[in-house]
């Protein structure tokens, strides 16, 4: 994050972080320091810690070294007073936390406020499991693959029809192999072996995982590549790049979940395509440990939440059909 930058970034509650505060709390330091994070995760970083010293600033303090833990309870007391959700206030309070042990490690500060704070734990809610009629509705027909609705398209306007190849093959590579949306976006052509139906991807933190790819993605991705994605092709297109948007760049997260909007019954998050990818395996049999590689998860723990979630469908089964439930 550039000075230039700092300027034009707005805080939340109205503030703004100049460059002087930037180089005062060490924000673009810290960020040069997350070279193995996302750069989602970056960007949430920032922000919470935006938030923060523009909230620090109207204190008075200009600067890391005042700060106490008593400041940091205030802090997340104020949040929790503007009704913020749990989830967000524990997520800003470990934002805090990886920040103020990086100056500590760094010598920037003498002592870590955030030792021993406590902040209230997210609401841990289930993932949500799309319902058959929605999963229909997304992939825009029986799951068989065929695509009458790009094929009209495509007979009278091969953009129109270029845009419903991608947004197909997009929607079956999220539900059929459980990428994230931002893995999915950054995929190259060579990342795909569509004659061994795997696909490479560059997870979190880097980290490389081979995933299967189910017919009908690879029915999809053929047709996109060899029929659609010519009509979407600028001057300025990336030549690697899987998918697409109307201007010829690659595709962003953002972008993915307009299109998920665009082709939903109601709001879905894409992580929702992830999740339900995930459940159905269970259901269906799959060993955890292979779901967990499957997903990219460093942690069999987290893995672990989409147990909950085929014991929750099972038992709704159960009592919805069994005559003695």
């Amino acid at each position: 994050m550039t000075a230039g930058h700092a300027r034009r970034d707005a805080a939340p509650g109205g503030g703004r972080v100049t460059s002087v505060a930037a180089v005062a709390w060490h924000l673009d330091e810290f960020e040069r320091s997350l070279t193995s994070v996302a750069p989602s995760t970056v960007e949430a970083y920032l922000r919470d810690l935006r938030a923060f010293t523009t909230w620090a600033g109207r204190l008075g303090l200009d600067g890391p070294e005042g700060v106490e833990r008593q400041t940091l309870r205030r802090y997340l007391a104020y949040l929790a007073t503007r009704g913020t959700a749990r989830r967000t206030i524990a997520r800003r309070a470990s934002t805090l936390r990886r920040y103020f042990r990086w100056l500590l490690r760094t010598g920037r500060v003498a002592v870590d406020p955030t030792a021993g704070l406590a902040a209230p734990k997210g609401e841990g809610r289930l993932p949500r499991v799309l319902r058959p009629d929605e999963l229909r509705h997304l992939l825009g027909d029986d799951g068989t693959g065929d695509a009458p609705t790009a094929a009209a398209a495509a007979g009278h306007d091969p953009v129109a029809g270029a845009v419903e190849l991608r947004d197909r093959a997009l929607v079956e590579l999220l539900y059929g192999s459980g990428l994230r949306i931002a893995e999915a976006t950054a995929l190259d052509v060579d990342d795909l072996d569509l004659d061994r139906c795997l696909v490479t991807v560059w997870g979190k933190g880097d980290k490389q995982r081979l995933v299967p790819l189910s017919e009908p993605t690879v029915d999809c991705l053929r047709r996109w590549l060899a029929d659609g994605r010519q009509h979407l092709v600028t001057e300025h297109t990336p030549a690697a790049a899987v998918f697409l948007n109307r201007r010829g760049r690659r595709l962003t997260p953002r972008d993915a979940r307009r299109i998920l909007d665009r082709r939903a019954l109601e709001p879905t998050h894409p992580h929702a395509l992830r999740h339900t990818f995930a459940t159905h395996l269970l259901d269906g049999g799959a060993d955890l440990r292979v779901v967990q590689e499957l997903l990219g998860h460093s942690d069999v723990s987290t893995t672990q939440r989409y147990t909950h979630v085929s014991k929750e469908r099972l038992r709704a089964i159960f009592d919805a059909t069994h005559p003695r439930a």
